[in-house]
């Protein structure tokens, strides 16, 4: 073998550029060579070439084959599709709460539509189903490639009723049904169905989490079909096993990220233990953002390099929810942009299962104090059993509080629509969330919101009506004006007693109002003989205790009678001089007593307003102490 040839190894062996392939022909040229031996050197060349060419679409084919080994490996690995897509459906079924779920394929052999897998049905007609191409509401999904969803299916006319069609779904009973499309690409291969055999409202995250399983069956399909080519594709590659082995290390972090995700999912981890897992396997630093979405989210699910980072969108059915972004790894093998993607959408799921684990949880906590102040007869075992769940201490004394949305002192009407019934629905997910954290419950109720709220240690009713006032309105940022009942002890023991605080807690709310106290909380105690008429425990010992106690207490430990000094006072028309005609004491001994009370009670307390509040103290005291001595 000429030297000329080993160098056209040399140069295939060590993968050199095209341009390089010229210089064993220049320098024979430069060094004389004869006519004949350029011709056979250039034909060495040129078949170099040609072997370097092979040699590169091999290559090209072998990272096409790391992008399927790593679909491959989706999916729990993928060993049956039907096991696959039935557990796609059982899953979407359970997490929607829905009676029935199914997927549909379109057959472009037959040029029709065929049921793949059925959970929940019970017709033999219906799990037979074929129809045709644009017939009933999977055609309408199929066409538009878009989800639609029907509450009542029979009464529905935007799409094609066929005999075949209604009457399976009839045989079936059902009535609503939510439909997303199966898409690979702008190419729509089924659709996924949930359904109900009553009518229901789908809300929008519902179908968002439809749309984001139909996406995981997509996938399945694809790689399904994909495997095929990728078993006949091996045979052609054997010959590169050593290339393949060589990206070996790709494929296996695509599948360490599956089973770590995947263990993630099944033991209730969140979105920060998946960042941190694909951190660990990528070898940069992944975090979740809420924002910073921007290119990623036009790219339709695929990770987009933006600077030396790479940015995945966390999305659902057209809304985003935020984007995974990696640092530090500015040259990503196509494979692990795939993995990058694959955690955006378990993302995507955690997200919106919290989102609805959430909402569920503020509507049970909501059905209970609405069975409390409704039902209040119902078996206190089962009440007591749904607190426990929601972590409700149900032996703590609660308060009942009534709060309400104001503004410049106005009245909110709750037959009014428009801001009011959005005021309505911000203080109630505020209120849901306070009382989320504070392990109470709370439901939207008269125009308002009502909380039932554990008393924390050395607190009153009337510091937690203030607490709630002020939390309330910092979130909302507008004022909430919060009325609050007396304690109720261990409420689930005698749910009777939340009912009516929940009236006391609605006419100190009413009170506050009344008195131009919008914005601020109270309870009956801090408003006087006023609190006194509203409180339905008519504390008539707190009320004197509060307005006249010091005074009291003073007499008892001195042996000093303020208490009938006062008494005198006010009977003599406020008057010191007939004051101590009354008491047969010098003017100025008056005139001390009365300081001495002003210390004791605050300079105000000969205001019209205290005044008032100090005299029926001081009957209701005197009456005291006449029952007393009896």
């Amino acid at each position: 073998m000429s030297h000329e040839h080993v160098s056209y190894l040399e140069l295939l062996t060590r993968g050199a550029a095209t341009e390089a392939y010229d210089r064993p022909v220049l320098l024979a040229r430069a060094s004389g060579a004869g006519p004949e031996a350029l011709a056979e050197l250039e034909e060495a060349k040129q078949l170099a070439l040609r072997v370097r060419a092979e040699l590169e679409g091999r290559r090209r084919r072998e990272a096409e084959l790391s992008a399927l080994f790593a679909t491959a490996h989706d999916l729990a690995g993928l060993r049956d599709l039907d096991a696959v897509l039935r557990a796609i459906v059982q899953r979407a079924r359970s997490l929607l709460g829905t009676e029935c779920a199914y997927l549909s394929l379109n057959d472009p052999a037959a040029g029709d539509t065929y049921m793949r897998v059925t959970e929940g049905s019970v017709s033999a007609r219906f799990q037979q189903l074929r129809l045709g191409m644009g017939e009933g509401l999977g055609g309408l999904v199929a066409q538009t490639a878009r989800p639609y969803v029907t509450d009542d299916y029979f009464d529905d006319a935007r799409f094609q009723h066929t005999r075949t069609i209604d009457t399976a779904v009839r045989d079936e009973g059902l009535v609503a049904i939510l439909g997303v499309p199966l898409s690979l690409g702008s190419q729509v291969i089924g659709v996924l169905f949930a359904a109900d055999r009553r009518a229901r409202v789908f809300e929008r995250e519902q179908v968002a989490l439809l749309g984001s399983f139909a996406a995981h069956a997509a996938v399945a399909i694809d790689t399904a079909n994909l495997l095929a080519e990728t078993r006949s594709a091996l045979a052609e590659l054997e010959r590169a096993n050593d290339i393949i082995r060589e990206h070996s290390g790709v494929i296996e972090r695509a599948s360490e990220v599956h089973d770590r995700l995947s263990e993630l999912v099944l033991h209730g981890g969140g979105v920060h233990d998946v960042a941190h897992a694909v951190s660990e396997v990528l070898g940069g630093t992944v975090e979740f953002t809420e924002e910073g979405a921007g290119t990623a989210r036009r790219a339709g699910g695929h990770a987009v390099r933006e600077g030396d980072d790479w940015v995945a969108a966390v999305s659902a059915g057209g809304e985003t929810l935020g984007a995974l972004v990696l640092h530090g790894q500015p040259d990503l093998d196509p494979v692990d942009q795939r993995t990058l993607e694959r955690a955006a959408l378990v993302t995507s799921l955690l997200l919106l299962a919290r989102r609805s684990a959430g909402e569920a949880e503020q509507r049970v906590r909501g059905e209970l104090l609405d069975d409390l102040l409704d039902a209040p007869d119902r078996d206190r075992r089962l009440l007591k059993e749904r607190a426990a769940r929601l972590r409700t201490d149900s032996e703590a004394p609660h308060v009942v509080l009534a709060a309400r949305i104001d503004r410049a002192g106005g009245t909110v009407d709750p037959d009014t629509g428009g801001r009011e019934s959005a005021d309505r629905q911000r203080l109630w997910s505020a209120a849901t969330h306070l009382a989320a954290t504070r392990h109470g419950l709370a439901s939207a109720r008269d125009g308002g919101t009502v909380l039932l709220l554990p008393l924390g240690p050395g607190e009153s009713a009337a510091d937690l009506a203030r607490q709630t006032a002020r939390s309330l309105g910092g979130t909302l940022r507008e004022p909430v004006t919060v009325g609050a009942s007396a304690p109720v002890r261990a409420p689930l023991d005698h749910p009777d007693q939340v009912a009516v605080a929940y009236e006391e807690a609605r006419r100190c709310l009413d009170a506050l109002r009344l008195l131009h106290r919008s914005g601020q909380g109270a309870a009956a105690e801090d408003l006087g003989f006023l609190g006194l008429l509203l409180a339905d425990g008519r504390d008539i010992d707190g009320f004197v205790d509060r307005t006249v106690g010091h005074v009291v207490a003073y007499d008892r430990r001195r042996g000093t009678d303020l208490i009938r000094t006062m008494d005198a006072y006010f009977a003599s028309g406020m008057s010191p001089a007939r004051t101590k005609d009354e008491l047969h004491v010098h003017v100025n001994t008056v005139a001390q007593r009365l300081e001495r009370i002003g210390r004791l009670l605050g300079p105000d307390w000969q205001s019209p307003a205290r005044a008032l509040e100090i005299q029926l103290a001081l009957r209701l005291h005197a009456l005291a102490d006449a029952v007393a001595s009896k």
